[in-house]
Parts: C-alpha cells; structure tokens; sequence
C-alpha cells in the first residue's frame, strides 16, 4: 500500500480515467493522499499549432473542469483528491509534482508504440527514468466487444494463441 499516491489523468479518455482511479484508489493505503495531474499543451491544434483561440487560462479551466468530473463520478464519495492541471510537456511536469508532492508511487497509462498520440511512449520511459518514486505504467484499456468486459489492450491476441 502506499501513502501518497499521483495519477496522470487523460481527461478525454473516461474508460482510461475510470481504470486509473480504481488501480489508484485499491493501491492507496487507508488514509493516504490521492494527487489526479492532467498536463495539457499550451498550443492550439490545426495547421498553425501556436495560434489558439483559446487563451491557456481557457484550456486550464477546461482541463480542471474535466478532472474534477471525473473524480467525482469515479472516486469513492469518501475518497478527496488532489486535483493538479498543468501546462506543459507532460513528462517533465509529472516528474516534477511527483518530487513536490512527495509521492510514493507515479501511476501513468502507457498507449504503446501503436497509440494516436507517439509522443505518449517518450513520456512513459522520460517518467519512468526521471521519478523520484516508484512508478506503476498500466497499460491501455480496451472494452471488449463480447460481454462489454474489460480487457487490457493488445492481450486479446496472446489469449487466443494459448
């Protein structure tokens, strides 16, 4: 069990947010401090990614506003949370509050080499390098299409060739 304890929250994924906060909620000891970071990139998206309608108090309020929904629809009522929303390259950010906040244990999702975002990959080993603490990577969640039951990504293949 550990005391203290920050999940890296992805706010656009609530099948992923859902599996983070119950690993992160069964591995904290009775007690113990729930830290939730989401880090979102300062710049827009599109062809011109530094031009944003969207000034980065906008996309922090935003993010907040997401991270706080999700705590609240899946934490135990009597589970409190830290909630951290930062701008910036995730990796250093989450090293970063891992140190301030004195956790005992990072958890993070890694998408793997065949995820949308490959940047993530580079995040999950500059994390796993740098953190002052233990740190959990889990892999991505997939909802699979018989029964709506829950499957670790890219397992499904390695069950059938048993």
């Amino acid at each position: 069990m550990f005391h203290r304890i920050l999940l890296a929250i992805d706010t656009e994924d609530d099948d992923e947010a859902k599996h983070t906060l119950a690993e992160g909620v069964r591995l904290l000891a009775e007690g113990g401090e729930l830290h939730l970071a989401s880090v979102f990139s300062p710049g827009g998206a599109g062809f011109f990614p530094h031009v944003s309608d969207d000034t980065p108090q906008d996309r922090e309020k935003v993010v907040r506003d997401k991270l706080n929904l999700l705590a609240r629809k899946y934490l135990p009522m009597n589970q409190a949370a830290h909630l951290h929303v930062m701008c910036g390259t995730p990796s250093e950010k989450l090293v970063a509050l891992a140190a301030q906040a004195e956790v005992d244990l990072l958890l993070l999702v890694s998408r793997g080499p065949g995820g949308l975002w490959p940047l993530r990959r580079a995040t999950v080993e500059y994390v796993t390098v740098n953190a002052p603490c233990a740190v959990l990577v889990m892999p991505v969640v997939a909802v699979a299409e018989n029964a709506g039951a829950i499957a670790p990504s890219g397992n499904e293949e390695a069950e059938e060739n048993r």
